[in-house]
């Protein structure tokens, strides 16, 4: 009888061990929620994904922020410029954010952007406080896109000045617009390798203060024999590119009609240019700025707004 109860008892401490070893292996195999932080990801924010076992690939955007602020002349183009924006954005499954308000310009804000475009601006736009920051932006790799009367601003701040790679020439401002013949150069660059070697076009043509030429790679130039109103002579740039100080500048002068954002050919010219100042296939480094919370614009952007 006694034999029978400890065999009893050992059968019963046998299921309850099974038992138990059962339970911790189902918790083993159970899915567990793990909650990942990226910081500073394709756009700068920080991005939380919560998975089952393992987190996902980071997916956010490429983020363009579109700065139009005028001290000067303001184009009529400017919107057409914002709606062409819009839809190239969204074609190229890039997030856009557009605004006026220079306030925008801290290390907080900028920080968030793989690129700012200065569509059309003009005159004397920033504070001390602001240039400070774009200038901490660009050392951290940021990248920079200028259109047009971007070289007609700022002419007080010589670093913006080697940014955009040239001022235009305040005395010999521009042409009427015009037609004439543009020379494309350098037909390698994601701006130019779908334009044709010589691009017959209407558009108002820039004279610069000096020829950018030896500060930066030159993409096109214009034939001065082809319109009246050019003081360059024989080298004549109207778009370049180059790396400046840690970041990446494109700079086209061409964009000052409104019909110019609604030609195939001026759009795809336009959009490889941003693709060069946001680094295609490339995380932006951001050596010096480090964004742990995401900072909403004070303007958050209705596009078609001035």
């Amino acid at each position: 009888m006694m034999v029978k109860r400890y065999w009893l008892i050992a059968l019963i401490l046998i299921l309850v061990l099974a038992a138990a070893l059962l339970t911790v292996t189902s918790l083993f195999h159970q899915p567990v929620a793990v909650t990942t932080t990226t910081l500073n990801g394709c756009n700068g924010q920080q991005t939380n994904s919560v998975t089952n076992a393992s987190p996902t690939t980071d997916t956010c955007q490429p983020r363009l922020l579109v700065f139009s602020k005028t001290a000067g002349f303001r184009h009529a183009s400017i919107v057409d410029g914002k709606i062409a924006l819009v839809k190239l954005a969204a074609a190229h499954n890039f997030a856009i954010d557009f605004t006026e308000d220079a306030t925008v310009f801290t290390d907080a804000n900028l920080a968030h952007y793989n690129a700012v475009v200065f569509l059309l601006t003009t005159g004397e736009i920033f504070d001390d406080n602001q240039q400070a920051a774009f200038e901490r932006y660009i050392r951290a790799g940021g990248g920079y896109v200028g259109i047009h009367s971007a070289s007609d601003t700022e002419y007080d701040w010589s670093w913006y000045g080697g940014l955009v790679g040239s001022f235009l020439n305040r005395v010999n401002k521009h042409s009427k617009v015009m037609q004439a013949t543009i020379h494309v150069v350098d037909r390698t660059h994601p701006s130019t390798n779908m334009l044709p070697p010589l691009w017959v076009r209407t558009d108002e043509w820039y004279n610069f203060a000096s020829n950018p030429r030896g500060k930066v790679h030159v993409l096109l130039t214009i034939d001065e024999n082809t319109y009246k109103g050019g003081t360059m002579g024989v080298d004549h740039p109207i778009a370049w590119y180059h790396e400046y100080d840690g970041g990446r500048a494109w700079y086209t002068s061409l964009g000052h009609t409104s019909e110019s954002y609604y030609e195939p050919l001026f759009l795809a010219h336009l959009w490889g240019g941003i693709t060069y100042a946001v680094g295609t296939g490339k995380k932006v480094e951001r050596k010096t700025l480090e964004v742990k919370t995401l900072v909403p614009l004070p303007e958050s952007v209705d596009p078609f707004s001035k």
